[in-house]
């Protein structure tokens, strides 16, 4: 059957949005707790709207952490201090807390479920004792061979300009930028390939004026020049598929854009899970990752699922490969194993499910202990979840990210290898 063309597009946006300032507050709190004890079970959400943040959630540890100064730390970080702050400055912002211990219900279920492992495993008497699965819930993992990431080349291309476009106002090389950002690129695809850039859409938050410039209109002229030189040339140098003279490039088409971040939107943890991920080009099962720890499996399942999917399409088992992980609160082993190559597999897709569940281990102690996700913070210096909460949690190639390795490829190459071989 032949695939179909069609166009796709996915949006990234700047540590500076709203949503995203939120997610980093969570996934900072996260990163401090861990930092001072490994075994601290975190869940933070927060919001933020003009000149306030409101930290809540269910936080149990060992160690005390100054959350305020946390927000305050990550936010002057992100940029809204001083002439950027635009009504939301990291010194002059009210900070509201409101937290409580962990639910001994879900303490209980995690703490006392039990998991089929290995006699000879390495791993501390308190470690084996905390197996279950932090909730109930599905999660989705993906890859595909359109990019050297094995990520969709809509999202890929998206994050790349967003992340260009904080690095040119961090480095001052375009100092009228202000944090808050948005991107979208939309790919034409042929016969279910990429075959061109359609369009590219760059938002960002700026200055009333530049350089002495007042009037809107050349405002804008600058800023669609700026960055179209030093943003989208920059990213595509290095890229295969390049914007064409039909490319449509948008450059803040609502005329202007000085009034941003959570002066102008409040933004909540958790409501950007699509750009996180795959920029909708896979399924989602709806959790977000940002401020719960690596008990939490709509975090840990989900870099689990990546991990599996990425490994099966790098050994050249599928061109493109999801995977769906199911859960049950305080159960350790998943429900289901679900894997789906969309008719590109080498081999059926129920042959591939059988060997995943033959050399992946996917409990939610065991994905803890492979990727190390308690002790990333410490081994990063005391950031590593909060630098994921903005440009993406897969995919990335700025920052070593465990879930991201291919070394199941030889594994897994034998193993079909075995199969088809004997049929």
């Amino acid at each position: 059957m032949k695939s179909r063309d069609f166009l796709f597009t996915s949006e990234s946006v700047t540590e500076g949005h709203p949503d995203k300032v939120c997610d980093q507050i969570s996934d900072a709190i996260l990163d401090e707790f861990l930092t001072k004890d490994t075994y601290s079970r975190v869940a933070a959400e927060t919001m933020a709207t003009t000149g306030m943040v409101l930290v809540a959630g269910e936080i149990s540890s060992d160690c005390y952490v100054d959350i305020p100064q946390v927000v305050r730390n990550t936010i002057r970080n992100i940029g809204y201090v001083g002439e950027c702050s635009g009504g939301f400055d990291a010194d002059t912002c009210a900070v509201i807390t409101s937290i409580d211990e962990q639910s001994s219900d879900i303490a209980g279920g995690v703490n006392k479920a039990l998991e089929t492992r290995d006699e000879n495993a390495d791993v501390s008497v308190k470690e084996t004792e905390e197996l279950g699965a932090g909730d109930q819930g599905i999660m989705f993992g993906y890859a595909c061979n359109e990019t050297p990431e094995l990520m969709p080349l809509p999202i890929s291309l998206a994050n790349k300009l967003a992340y260009r476009l904080a690095q040119v106002r961090k480095e001052g090389i375009l100092n009228y930028l202000r944090p808050d950002g948005k991107t979208q690129v939309t790919v034409e695809y042929v016969d279910g390939v990429p075959s061109r850039i359609h369009t590219i859409l760059l938002s960002t938050q700026h200055n009333p004026e530049i350089n002495g410039v007042k009037d809107n209109a050349k405002v804008q002229e600058i800023i669609k020049n700026d960055l179209k030189k030093y943003v989208i040339d920059y990213v595509f140098e290095t890229e295969e598929k390049k914007p064409d003279e039909n490319t449509k490039i948008l450059v803040n088409p609502s005329g202007r854009f000085v009034i941003g971040g959570p002066q102008g939107d409040a933004g909540l943890t958790g409501r950007k899970i699509i750009v996180d991920t795959y920029g909708g080009y896979s399924r989602h099962g709806g959790g977000a990752f940002s401020g719960k720890d690596p008990t939490k499996v709509d975090r840990s399942a989900a870099y689990a699922a990546r991990y599996v999917a990425k490994n099966i399409v790098a050994a050249g088992l599928a061109d493109r490969c999801e995977i769906e992980l199911a859960y049950a609160i305080g159960v350790a082993e998943p429900v289901s194993v679900f894997v789906d190559t969309f008719g590109t597999g080498v081999i059926s897709d129920d042959a591939i499910s059988k060997i995943v569940k033959d050399n992946f281990k996917l409990s939610p102690m065991a994905i803890i202990r492979q990727f190390d996700l308690r002790n990333l913070p410490a081994k990063n210096g005391g950031k590593f979840y909060q630098k994921l909460a903005a440009y993406g949690h897969m995919g990335r190639t700025d920052i070593v990210v465990p879930w991201e390795a291919t070394d199941k490829v030889d594994l897994l190459k034998k193993n079909v290898n075995k199969i088809t071989a004997c049929c």
